[in-house]
């Protein structure tokens, strides 16, 4: 592996992963009462489309890191919708 993925891979992990414990409290708490609905509908919408393009050109980091990401923020923004 180039040290390049293995850069793509560390970043892509650090922000993932940053979501994490935002999603451990909204799941916790229901509470989403200061969490922009617009602001995750277009997050949601964004890395939906950062997935596909790096399923497209084939870049496992970015596909990786942000199918990961779509799924997290998309919990947040369920919960929005119902509690919210």
């Amino acid at each position: 592996m180039r040290w390049i993925t293995v850069i793509g891979f560390i970043a892509a992990a650090c922000t993932t992963f940053a979501f994490l414990p935002q999603v451990i409290k909204v799941y916790k708490t229901r509470n989403t009462k200061d969490i922009s609905l617009l602001m995750y509908i277009i997050f949601v919408a964004g890395v939906f489309l950062w997935f596909g393009y790096g399923i497209l050109i084939g870049d496992y980091p970015i596909s990786i890191a942000n199918g990961i990401t779509f799924i997290l923020a998309l919990i947040i923004l369920i919960t929005k919708f119902r509690y919210g």
